[in-house]
């Protein structure tokens, strides 16, 4: 998968998607992340990218110029047209479902803006996606655009060592994810899970998925909501809440599967 992330500070992006998993990811030819700089595509001699905005107000904004022709350079590069997308706080707010949907796209080209925002005509012409990480402002989209890459790389075939490591990770499946241990087994007086030494798989995994459920209405009980409406009879065989089916009897008195053996 390719990233191209238009910014005006290059080098924050890549030192940062060097490291760890991404960056091994990267090294591998698995996925691709291109830093573009906005200001090498400038046509002022100073390389200026911003202006004062009209009709008045605090700040700067930033033109539409080198921008759009950063965003023509970046989609040159690909054979289709790839997806872009601006990072803002007037996007919708990232989602697992939305890194979802974002990781079967092949390229994306990914805004960073700076200052007051983009000149409106970037937006109107070129943006097919506005995201926000959350409900609060930010000096640039460089740290909202590596939030988004790290999200949906993750997903990419062959970064993670299976696909077990994301599938029961918090959001992946509406649900936080379950509490996890490692040595010693005993830490100031805190003692591992027993169900989880017992080696029995089954009785772990209805253990790790009712405490996925009883964290997830403890800590997001708006996510627990929306879950349990989808999945009502499933959580409620979890915590035990489900009515046991009553055999039918028979003509005779007997109850299905529980006749006998005649003169026993």
């Amino acid at each position: 998968m390719i990233f191209d992330v238009l910014t005006l500070f290059p080098e924050s992006i890549d030192r940062f998607l060097s490291e760890s998993i991404i960056g091994r990811a990267r090294e591998k030819g698995i996925i691709t992340v291109n830093t573009i700089n906005i200001r090498d595509f400038s046509l002022d001699k100073h390389k200026k990218v911003d202006d004062y905005p009209y009709g008045g107000g605090a700040g700067m904004v930033m033109t539409p110029q080198p921008l759009f022709d950063a965003w023509e350079y970046a989609v040159k590069l690909s054979p289709i047209k790839p997806k872009t997308i601006y990072m803002s706080p007037q996007g919708k707010v990232l989602t697992q479902s939305i890194v979802r949907e974002l990781k079967n796209e092949e390229k994306l080209i990914i805004i960073c803006g700076h200052y007051e925002g983009v000149d409106e005509r970037v937006l109107e012409e070129i943006v097919d996606e506005e995201i926000s990480i959350g409900d609060y402002v930010l000096t640039g989209g460089e740290l909202p655009a590596m939030v988004l890459i790290d999200a949906v790389s993750r997903l990419v075939k062959g970064v993670l060592s299976s696909d077990e490591s994301y599938l029961k990770e918090s959001h992946y499946d509406g649900l936080l994810e379950f509490p996890q241990y490692t040595r010693p087994y005993e830490f100031r007086g805190k003692k591992v899970p027993d169900i989880l030494l017992s080696g029995h798989h089954a009785n772990i995994e209805k253990w790790r998925y009712l405490k996925m459920l009883e964290r997830t209405r403890e800590k997001r009980p708006d996510l627990f909501e929306k879950y349990e409406k989808e999945n009502k009879e499933k959580v409620l065989e979890a915590f035990g809440l489900l009515p046991k089916k009553r055999r039918r009897k028979k003509a005779g008195g007997d109850n299905d599967g529980e006749k006998g053996t005649s003169g026993v």
